[in-house]
């Protein structure tokens, strides 16, 4: 992270400070990893010797980042909008063309992320994590003694969001990001040289391949006899469309050579 991030809440505090008349207020500039206090006045605010005006416009659900001139929105338009989203929890969640990716009505998406990486049991092992996003998965590897984590993020503009994120692990070892489709990246790579898996997928209608048969195949192919491999599908006893998803997730995972069963939001399987 290279300079300050600013919410909507953060943006009022500094606002509500100056109009009466205080001279500081403590406020988090990193989305809540830590807490810092601000020079404010009417006109602006000062933090780490350097001045920033007030914006004229701060958006709700909007995390904005200091670009060396101006702040601007932490999003960016390709062939769809990806945007960092602010949390009441701090760790932000992102979206695609206004579709949440992380879980955030109940509890923090890192603390989900920490639930969801200690049903592998990390210590130790080779993990492979098929669909990067943020990084919180990976971050509880690390955090949990991994031995080593080997990610996969297909989307350039999901790295770049990750990397104003403060919530979001250092890529060094024993971490390594890769920016590849995880159903060619898992291809090419030997068999049974991982300990456990973590596969967060986007949900079906957008990234089908990544709950095909022949991709359950590939996971099967490259883990170890009796690794542990956690599947997030979303809500659980949920149908959509007329699919219960976990229900064809754990047939196809069944099918590849894997004993499953529903797990928090998803399918925990082990490789026979």
């Amino acid at each position: 992270m290279t300079g300050p991030l600013l919410t909507r809440k953060v943006h009022d505090a500094l606002l509500a400070a100056a109009r009466a008349g205080g001279a500081t207020v403590e406020c988090s500039l990193d989305l809540e990893r830590t807490r810092v206090t601000v020079s404010v006045d009417f006109d602006g605010w000062a933090f780490a010797g350097q001045r920033f005006t007030h914006l004229t416009r701060c958006k709700d659900r909007t995390i904005y980042h200091w670009t060396g001139s101006e702040f601007e929105p932490v999003a960016r338009f390709t062939t769809s909008l990806t945007k960092l989203v602010p949390t009441d929890w701090g760790p932000p969640t992102f979206e695609i063309d206004g579709i949440k990716m992380l879980p955030t009505a109940r509890v923090s998406p890192y603390a989900d992320a920490e639930r969801k990486v200690a049903l592998i049991e990390p210590r130790g092992k080779r993990i492979l994590d098929t669909c990067g996003g943020l990084g919180y998965f990976a971050a509880h590897c690390l955090r949990g003694h991994a031995k080593e984590v080997a990610s996969y993020e297909k989307s350039a503009d999901v790295l770049w969001l990750r990397s104003l994120n403060p919530w979001s692990p250092s890529t060094a070892p024993p971490l390594t990001l890769t920016n590849a489709d995880a159903v060619v990246a898992v291809a090419a790579l030997p068999g049974d040289s991982f300990d456990a898996a973590l596969h967060d997928p986007p949900r079906f209608g957008i990234a089908g391949e990544l709950y095909s048969q022949s991709f359950y195949g590939e996971l099967a192919r490259v883990l170890k006899r009796g690794a542990p491999l956690f599947h997030y599908t979303g809500a659980p006893n949920s149908v959509s469309a007329g699919r219960d998803l976990v229900d064809e997730v754990s047939q196809r995972l069944r099918l590849a050579g894997f004993k499953t069963v529903p797990n928090l939001d998803g399918v925990l399987a082990r490789k026979k």
